[in-house]
């Protein structure tokens, strides 16, 4: 389980940051960073991965009402201009900015930090170290689905409300029957196999 003694190190705010989205084939990257009030952490924080969806929903709701929360998200096209890695990395810088204060230290989710002027440290694993870490994988996971749930409603057809817009049957299904949408990936493979067939058939 997460703990707190990563942040217990430093003076002043501490923020964790962490990202949702790197791996799907549509749908932006976003990022949140969150800085825990130590009086008012909520109980049952841990990765998000190992949360059903309604506990993270409460988690987040939870958060978003004694936390301080920054969410910066990168979009389709940003991903396809700078790659998965540099947009992500923006997405999270867009992230702290958010918070509205200059953080003491940031602890990053993996292996390595975006290229920012806030001290930083990346922590691998962090999600399921790091209790401020673990807060921000549950925001910009809750956030990011959101938002796949309602792209899922603008372009029904592709599952998006369940499988998130990754690789999921369902999905890679749909995209060779119906083709890319406007936030699929056109930089990932399986998108830019898809667009070439689609203008293929046409002609």
């Amino acid at each position: 389980m997460p703990d707190f003694l990563m942040e217990a190190r430093h003076v002043g705010p501490v923020a964790g940051v962490d990202e949702a989205g790197r791996g799907p084939l549509a749908g932006p990257v976003v990022a949140a960073a969150v800085v825990l009030d130590p009086a008012c952490i909520p109980p049952g924080l841990d990765d998000s991965k190992v949360l059903t969806a309604a506990r993270r929903a409460e988690l987040a709701a939870a958060l978003l009402g004694c936390a301080r929360v920054g969410v910066g998200i990168a979009s389709v096209e940003e991903i396809d201009e700078l790659n998965i890695l540099w947009a992500t990395m923006l997405a999270m810088t867009r992230a702290v900015e958010a918070l509205g204060i200059a953080p003491a230290m940031v602890l990053v989710d993996g292996n390595r930090c975006p290229k920012w002027t806030w001290s930083s440290e990346a922590v691998v694993g962090g999600d399921a170290r790091c209790l401020s870490i673990a807060a921000a994988s549950i925001v910009a996971k809750e956030h990011r689905d959101a938002l796949m749930r309602d792209y899922d409603a603008a372009w029904p057809g592709y599952g998006w409300a369940s499988n998130k817009g990754y690789a999921a049957p369902e999905h890679r299904d749909a995209l060779k029957r119906l083709g890319p949408t406007p936030i699929h990936r056109r930089s990932f493979a399986p998108v830019r196999e898809a667009q070439l067939v689609m203008e293929l058939a046409a002609g």
